[in-house]
């Protein structure tokens, strides 16, 4: 028993010695932190520099601009509503993709990578040119009385493009851990599908989903590529306030430019720290009410 534990606790001058896990722990913990402060807490400096240089009045003036204000209704709102169409759509796809087999599953489940490697530039080409009068999408729409690009709508449509991994990759994870067992035994004593859903499966479901739909919704407040090129980017109609930061940058009004985008930055930060408190809580709540 002796030799076990001085094989697993190696002794140096008579001092146990524990071995990491990962080794070279304090060389990869400093290039991590370097590259952290060189990629995020760089820019954000700066950002933060521009802002702290304006005067209060002066940043008020800025960012209470009725068309900054407009671009900031039409970016959340449509935030909010594709956020709202992932959390369904996504929860659909993350179903399909963990509960059934079915010829191409690998590639559909692939496929739903896509926007994170896709350049939002490309995304946003391709989806005006799919939802314009003559696309392929926008001419069937067109029969309806749907215009989607070069509209709010559209905007919407880029959002959740670019934003429904965050759901499906999110509730994925909470669905192949779930046994379908539980779902069997409430149908065979007579639940219908709605009462097995609102019964077992959301109360499990949904802190993934709120999750993921504030992922999403973080997401698409900043998104730029793949909206320019559908939204239309008319003032007080289809403008979002990364475009309005575009043009600040254009005029070479830095300071209002870093206003407008410090508080978007703060709106996304409080948001995804708002998510982390609340997951926290909820999982000491889950586990102490299983203690």
């Amino acid at each position: 028993m002796a030799d076990t534990d001085q094989s697993v606790r190696p002794r140096r001058a008579g001092v146990p010695v524990s071995r990491r896990v990962l080794p070279g722990f304090g060389l990869s913990l400093g290039v991590t932190l370097f590259f952290i402060s060189l990629v995020l807490l760089l820019p954000i400096s700066g950002l933060v520099i521009h802002t702290a240089g304006m005067g209060w009045e002066q940043f008020w003036f800025v960012v209470t601009d009725p068309r900054v204000v407009a671009s900031f209704k039409v970016t959340v709102m449509a935030a909010l509503a594709a956020s709202l169409f992932n959390c369904v759509f996504g929860l659909l796809m993350a179903w399909v993709l963990v509960r059934y087999e079915f010829p191409g599953k690998r590639l559909l489940d692939a496929i739903m990578d896509l926007p994170f490697a896709l350049p939002t530039a490309v995304a946003g080409i391709t989806l005006a040119t799919l939802f314009s009068e003559n696309g392929w999408y926008g001419r069937v729409l067109a029969e309806f009385g749907i215009a989607v690009a070069y509209t709010p709508l559209g905007i919407v449509v880029a959002m959740a493009f670019t934003s429904v991994p965050f759901v499906v990759r999110t509730v994925q994870p909470v669905l192949e851990e779930l046994p379908p067992e539980d779902e069997e035994a409430a149908v065979s004593l007579g639940a219908s599908d709605w009462t097995v859903f609102r019964r077992i499966l959301f109360p499990v479901l949904w802190p993934a989903l709120v999750t993921g739909g504030g992922l999403s919704f973080a997401r698409s407040l900043g998104e730029y590529g793949a909206v320019v090129f559908i939204a239309g980017n008319s003032p007080y109609v289809s403008e979002v306030i990364s475009l309005m930061i575009f043009v600040r940058l254009e005029e070479y009004d830095f300071a209002a430019a870093s206003a407008i985008a410090s508080v978007v930055m703060g709106v996304s930060l409080l948001l995804l720290l708002a998510i982390n408190v609340w997951q926290g809580r909820y999982l000491k709540r889950l586990h102490g009410g299983r203690g």
